[in-house]
């Protein structure tokens, strides 16, 4: 089976959950959707599409670190880079929402040096990135999401 056709097909439908998911934890003021027993914390992501100018949200998996989250643009290992990494990137200041708190963040691609020694970090809140990586030839990003005054 071709891990990457079935990911493809599957897309359609994972936005549709993690749209459903948004909703319930912007509805919930974030009491419903940032944890879930045994699995990582979730924020979620406002960007602006980098062609389209549309607003979106996308629930992501987040590491802590200090006073900035860190997402990790996998894609499941994906060969393309998320559409919400290319729109942080055009887009850089924007919000994110960690449970009840809403921050105003700037986005920035970590450096090789800060990559090192955030993607065992990464690995350690989901050890799936590190199957991810190995999926793909690209180096999966991390984005670095820094407070905003």
């Amino acid at each position: 089976m071709d891990v990457m056709s079935l990911a493809d097909r599957s897309w359609p439908v994972l936005r549709r959950v993690m749209g459903g998911h948004a909703w319930v934890y912007r509805a919930t003021g974030g009491l419903v959707g940032h944890r879930f027993p045994g699995t990582p914390p979730v924020l979620l992501l406002d960007h602006v599409g980098a062609k389209s100018g549309t607003r979106r949200t996308t629930p992501l998996v987040y590491v802590d670190d200090g006073r900035d989250v860190v997402v990790v643009a996998s894609k499941g290992g994906h060969p393309r880079h998320p559409a919400w990494y290319h729109n942080l990137r055009a887009n850089p200041d924007t919000t994110v929402q960690i449970g009840r708190e809403r921050r105003a963040v700037h986005a920035r691609v970590a450096s090789p040096e800060e990559r090192v020694r955030l993607w065992p970090k990464a690995v350690a809140v989901y050890g799936g990135y590190s199957g991810y990586q190995e999926r793909t030839d690209r180096e999966i990003p991390l984005v670095i999401l820094e407070p905003r005054a």
